[in-house]
């Protein structure tokens, strides 16, 4: 009984390579396909053999072989992102982004890393996901087609640059958002710096949101200051130019509260917003789980509508 097999020629981790190919192989057995995966060593060299067992017509034959290339490429890409992955990716934030200081280098590998495993559960995030990992296991399946052996780091090198590319289009996006990031975090400290450097008029503001997405403002004693605080700031817009995200933050700001309570969370829409506030007010923010300004909200907002 003859055999064919595929080779991967490995620098290290070979026993990994094993695990990953064996797991991806258990599937074989369902269709009584017989296998062995196994590593081996020839003058200082390491290689991953694979071998699948030929019986039966020369037709049945290579459709085994066929799946074992399909499965082998699969095995191999999956281990191609799970361990080349974050080295590429340092590799390329040092080659392309030089002039960056490490700290800069970390975090635009964490963003490039957030954003290539998708932590935020991104549909289009998801789908280039799929669309890299279907790229490496085509690339694997075309060597595959006419050589049976392979030496996995030269073929990542030499022949994945397509998905090298969509790691450098990766990275390029974590620039941009690590850009604005920093920008978002000095305009964080100038407005903390404005708000220690001003007097606090009231000990207690209360942000309440209204059905419409706009803000009341209530001081301690719980009466309405909205526009009192807001006015100076509408003179000086267009009403077509009224954001009042932020008007709101301009006139916390403003009024430099010692504490802001902000009620009626569950409208609250913007969660940059909210992240921006407390932010700036760093431990003066209290989320009101229900009270009785949140009813007497409700009860007003019913009201007018």
């Amino acid at each position: 009984m003859q055999c064919q097999y595929l080779s991967i020629g490995v620098n290290d981790n070979a026993e990994n390579i094993v695990q990953q190919i064996d797991k991806e192989l258990q599937q074989l057995k369902e269709k009584r396909i017989n296998y062995s995966v196994k590593e081996m060593d020839f003058e200082g060299t390491t290689s991953v053999l694979c071998n699948i067992e030929e019986d039966g017509s020369a037709a049945k034959n290579l459709n085994k072989y066929e799946l074992l290339k399909y499965h082998v490429s699969n095995a191999l890409a999956e281990y191609v992102i799970q361990e080349y992955e974050d080295k590429l990716l340092i590799r390329l934030i040092n080659s392309n982004y030089g002039y960056f200081n490490a700290s800069e280098k970390k975090d635009i590998l964490r963003i490039s890393q957030k954003n290539i495993r998708n932590e935020d559960k991104i549909f289009f995030n998801t789908l280039f996901q799929i669309r890299r990992r279907n790229m490496i296991v085509r690339k694997f399946m075309e060597y595959f087609e006419g050589s049976s052996s392979i030496i996995l780091d030269g073929f990542i090198n030499f022949r994945l640059k397509d998905y090298i590319k969509e790691l450098e289009d990766v990275i390029d996006n974590a620039v941009d958002d690590f850009l604005i990031e920093r920008e978002y975090k000095e305009f964080i400290r100038l407005l903390k710096y404005f708000v220690e450097i001003q007097d606090s008029k009231f000990n207690i503001v209360h942000v309440v949101m209204q059905k419409d997405e706009q803000y009341i403002l209530l001081d301690e004693k719980r009466h309405e200051i909205t526009n009192e605080c807001m006015q100076d700031f509408l003179y000086e817009l267009p009403e077509t130019e009224i954001n009042h995200d932020d008007l709101l933050v301009s006139s916390l700001i403003t009024l430099a509260p010692k504490s802001i309570v902000i009620h009626n969370l569950e409208r609250f829409k913007n969660q940059k917003l909210l992240d921006t506030i407390k932010n700036i007010f760093v431990g003066k923010v209290i989320l009101c789980g229900g009270c009785n300004i949140c009813e007497y909200n409700l009860v007003k907002s019913d009201t007018k509508e």
